[in-house]
């Protein structure tokens, strides 16, 4: 009886611990989902460019591959420099403050044009040198030499693409803080299927248009991401009732003094962090690759389908963003920590689930691709690794933006790319230039690092001291 009792009150504290009620999950489902839709629909559309560029030939394949690492710091680099504003401004929504969000979306143009500017001179002076880097395996010298053409053809055509990317992740990661998620997905909607079917028409030379190959594929990007802004402006700007704090926001790029020291001591570690993180990441594959050239076309299929399922975390991510920020910005410091133990265990669930999916098809979408069964392998024995990890790098993922929506961005530094560059890359180097492991086994081994991060997220969103409202005290007017 007395042990009956015991397991009565163990299950009733973990489900208060862990599960929410009906009303929680239809919050987080009102978030996550319309994300969801958008990342898996224009991660699915990078699944088939991938596939329509990998129909051309492994060296294109391979190219574009190595061309989007170095677009992906870029990308990290804008999540990083608008995610300190995008702090202060789910905080300022979550107060009722209009002109806060106002003041921190003018921050993230300021912040937009310094990374861009600075993206632009690094990929014109140095690009080719970046891509070479990825091209240190052995392999055939003229194969490596396709690669480069080809990354380089398709880098240079990307940056034309820049300017209204950064622009839209301004204008939807305001909107996300707000809570409102539909706009940027129905804008991503339409901006990646006028990239696929730009694609396939410039690709291949369809419809009496030329056939361009890598070229096409890169030109396709960049028009469908000024769909994308044009969608997503026009429509913010033409219903400012809803969307308040849009109302007057170019009359002039003006925003406080002490908003800006306040944005830039909380964002400037962000923004190092996706830097940092970004290039560690970027760095594991330069390591990876010089275990043979076969390695990067196998990536690259593994990344782009793994990426397909990682929406899910990369969704809840978003979803304790919003709902943990709101909160810390309504003091109600109580539900932001448990917000952040529900959806967790939650994101974890959900990746068990997605992760056996994964494991499942594996074997078969490499396949698809017109390349070598060498590359195929190792393709599918990439996958079945990720999917292994993947409620781990959810646990981590999570505890990131818990720990990010209560302002501590410093920690976050620590958590991430000091961790990445400290431990994972340390470890993939030594595993790469001191074993005699192959690929098959030094993949698997230079990612267990994540499962001892993972621990150490659960243990700082346990010990509660992100927990803060970083708004109360500011006055931006």
């Amino acid at each position: 009886m007395v042990k009956t009792s015991y397991s009565n009150n163990i299950f009733i504290r973990f489900k208060r611990t862990f599960i929410g009620d009906r009303k929680f999950y239809k919050t987080v489902m009102a978030l996550v989902i319309p994300i969801i839709i958008q990342n898996s629909i224009t991660n699915f559309v990078n699944l088939l460019d991938n596939i329509m560029v990998g129909q051309v030939g492994t060296a294109q394949m391979s190219g574009v591959a190595i061309a989007n690492q170095l677009m992906f710091v870029f990308n990290l680099a804008v999540f990083g420099g608008l995610a300190g504003a995008g702090i202060f401004g789910a905080q300022f929504f979550g107060a009722g403050d209009n002109d806060g969000v106002r003041y921190t979306f003018r921050y993230k143009l300021w912040t937009a044009a310094v990374i861009l500017a600075t993206s632009l001179a690094v990929f014109l002076s140095g690009g080719d040198w970046l891509i070479s880097l990825f091209l240190q395996g052995e392999g055939d010298p003229l194969e490596a030499a396709a690669m480069l053409e080809h990354g380089l053809a398709y880098l240079r055509i990307m940056l034309w693409g820049l300017l209204p990317f950064i622009l839209s992740q301004a204008y939807g990661s305001t909107l996300r803080e707000a809570g409102e998620t539909v706009l940027p997905m129905a804008a991503s909607i339409v901006a990646v299927v006028t990239n696929l079917c730009l694609n396939y028409v410039l690709i291949f030379g369809k419809l009496g248009f030329p056939e361009l190959g890598v070229a096409g594929a890169a030109i396709a990007t960049v028009i469908s991401r000024y769909v994308e802004l044009m969608i997503i402006a026009v429509y913010t700007h033409r219903n400012t009732a809803r969307f308040g704090f849009m109302v007057g926001l170019y009359r002039s790029l003006r925003v406080p003094r002490s908003l800006v020291l306040s944005i830039f001591n909380k964002g400037m570690p962000l923004l190092i962090n996706e830097i940092l993180w970004s290039i560690g990441i970027s760095t594991l594959t330069q390591i990876f690759s010089t275990y043979g050239l076969n390695v990067v076309g196998a990536l690259n299929i593994s990344n782009t389908v793994t990426n397909l399922f990682n929406v899910v975390f990369i969704s809840m991510g978003s979803a304790v963003a919003v709902m943990v920020g709101q909160a810390l910005g309504a003091s109600d410091m109580s539900r932001a920590k448990e917000y952040s133990w529900k959806l967790i265990f939650f994101s974890v669930c959900t990746c068990f689930v997605v992760g056996a999916i994964l494991i499942a098809i594996a074997p078969v979408i490499p396949h698809i691709y017109n390349t070598t069964e060498d590359v195929r392998k190792l393709a599918a024995h990439f996958m079945k690794v990720s999917a292994v990890y993947m409620p781990f790098i959810a646990v981590c993922h999570c505890s990131y933006f818990t720990i990010r929506s209560g302002g501590k961005t410093l920690i976050t530094l620590i958590f991430d790319s000091a961790y990445t560059w400290g431990v994972i890359v340390p470890v993939a180097y030594l595993v790469a230039r001191y074993t005699d492991f192959n690929i098959f086994i030094a993949y698997p081994v230079c990612y267990l690092p994540d499962v001892l991060k993972s621990v150490i997220g659960v243990y700082i969103i346990k010990k509660g001291r992100w927990a803060q409202n970083i708004v109360a005290k500011q006055q931006p007017v």
